[in-house]
């Protein structure tokens, strides 16, 4: 059960990881689809100088959501190869067709019980109609 709960543990924190990835690739996607392209030839002025300046800090921004993006898919990864071997799919259905086989071998002896029973209660329940059916209702007293 606490091994169970630990796989589970694994496949949570596996799925939120993934999420993250995924909104930090779109991240990724969307800041390069608005890159500020530089210009070859540059010209130093102050209105360049600050933009260079933004550029600069976007760019260690970029640097550092790369970095990120690369340390949680080495996470993911990990996570991935922790999880337990499925199990062969051959042996799961071997193993139901077994234990199915041993509910049935179980149940048969109930159902003939019962079919029994419920044959012995119907005569009972025949012969005790036929005798009612059979006496007439006593004017007595009692």
């Amino acid at each position: 059960m606490l091994q169970e709960l630990s796989h589970m543990d694994r496949i949570t924190q596996l799925q939120d990881d993934i999420q993250l990835v995924t909104i930090m690739s779109s991240t990724i996607a969307y800041l390069t689809s608005r890159a500020n392209f530089v210009q070859v030839q540059r010209r130093d002025t102050d209105h360049e100088a600050a933009q260079s300046r933004e550029v600069r800090y976007a760019g260690a921004n970029k640097k550092e959501l790369v970095t990120d993006l690369i340390v949680k898919a080495k996470q993911v990864e990990y996570l991935i190869k922790s999880l337990p071997e499925p199990e062969p799919e051959k042996q799961i259905l071997d193993e139901m067709t077994v234990a199915n086989e041993e509910y049935i071998q179980a149940v048969a002896p109930s159902k003939y019980m019962h079919a029994q029973i419920t044959g012995v209660l119907r005569l009972m329940f025949e012969e005790t109609e036929t005798a009612l059916a059979e006496k007439p209702p006593s004017l007595s007293g009692r």
